[in-house]
């Protein structure tokens, strides 16, 4: 669920009487299950809550479905889909001696916002669990090149409804912070469309044939990575490696190759979540940015590690936007928190 929400009238101390749109990631039978023979579930499911239900196209394994209303809206969408679910699973175990399984959706949820969902200590999720009755986890890494992370909620289809709306509750109260890159699921292997990308003007250009079609995404990146550090100029090509990750290719720009280094001085107790379990962060980092990144092992009478950073201008610009953002989750509480 991605609470990018619209704000209106707030009135504290009562129901949100706002404008949400919440997005969840499904797997395509389950979107199949709540789309219905030629639609027809789902239209039934817009004329009774009253909630607009959105479908991303089916390139991709994984769809996000997109709901949007006031807050009764939606607590009336998320319980019909609930439901539906429930009799899905009850039939599949109809002549079984297995337990039906709980329902469960995975909500998608700014980083900047798990914090105060989760609270001081797990405070504020053991305090949503005891009162919804509902399991609900936040998930330690943000999904592909996006800062939104996953939040699983399992339990029946009311358990669930008071969850989230338990969650939308935190989330007004403490709106995401800074730009939020949303996650989109990468097409199937083999429907990719993207070609070359080039920057012009602070806007990310995807070259396909003979047209340079803007790319919103990529375009936020690299103005979050601009923002970190001053190593990134305009008309400066996005390091191979990130833009694998998207799915695109690079376009070669001519003696924009030079290799330069830079030094970084992080405390010993925050090392650890740069280079995570098994060196995993470290190396997503190092793949993301194209860079090539060094950490000097412990000094005696130090409490500090030193981070060498060797690469292109834009690829340690980059390397340093990764970093800092593992710093400021780790800072703030939330680095690698699964509840």
């Amino acid at each position: 669920m991605d609470i990018s929400m619209t704000t209106e009238n707030k009135v504290p101390g009562e129901a949100p009487s706002v404008t949400l749109t919440i997005r969840l990631i499904m797997q395509g039978k389950d979107v199949g299950s709540i789309i219905g023979k030629k639609g027809d579930t789902i239209k039934r499911f817009r004329e009774e809550s009253g909630a607009r239900i959105n479908i991303s196209d089916g390139s991709s394994p994984e769809r996000i479905v997109t709901i949007t209303g006031s807050t009764e809206n939606i607590l009336k969408a998320f319980n019909m889909i609930g439901k539906k679910f429930e009799e899905d699973m009850k039939a599949a175990h109809v002549n079984s001696s297995v337990p039906v399984p709980p329902v469960t959706l995975r909500l998608i949820v700014p980083a900047s916002q798990c914090g105060s969902l989760i609270g001081k200590g797990g405070s504020k999720i053991k305090e949503i669990r005891e009162v919804t009755g509902a399991s609900i986890q936040v998930a330690g890494d943000m999904l592909p090149n996006s800062t939104e992370r996953a939040v699983t909620v399992s339990g029946t289809p009311d358990a669930i409804s008071q969850c989230v709306y338990h969650i939308c509750c935190v989330m007004l109260e403490s709106p995401p912070k800074g730009a939020t890159i949303p996650y989109k699921p990468r097409p199937a292997s083999g429907t990719s469309t993207s070609g070359p990308v080039v920057f012009a003007g602070g806007q990310a250009y995807t070259i396909q044939g003979q047209y340079a079609i803007p790319n919103n995404d990529l375009t936020k990146l690299h103005q979050l990575a601009l923002q970190q550090t001053p190593y990134i100029t305009p008309g400066t090509t996005l390091p191979a490696a990130l833009a694998t990750q998207f799915g695109v290719q690079t376009a070669s720009q001519p003696g924009n190759h030079s290799s330069q280094t830079h030094e970084l001085t992080i405390p010993n107790e925050l090392i650890g979540c740069i280079i995570g379990k098994g060196g995993c962060k470290i190396n997503e980092i190092r793949q993301c940015s194209g860079a090539t990144i060094k950490i000097a092992g412990m000094q005696e009478g130090s409490t500090d590690r030193q981070v060498t950073i060797t690469g292109t201008p834009e690829a340690i610009s980059m390397a340093q936007f990764l970093i800092n953002t593992r710093l400021r989750e780790e800072v703030s509480g939330m680095g690698g928190l699964v509840l």
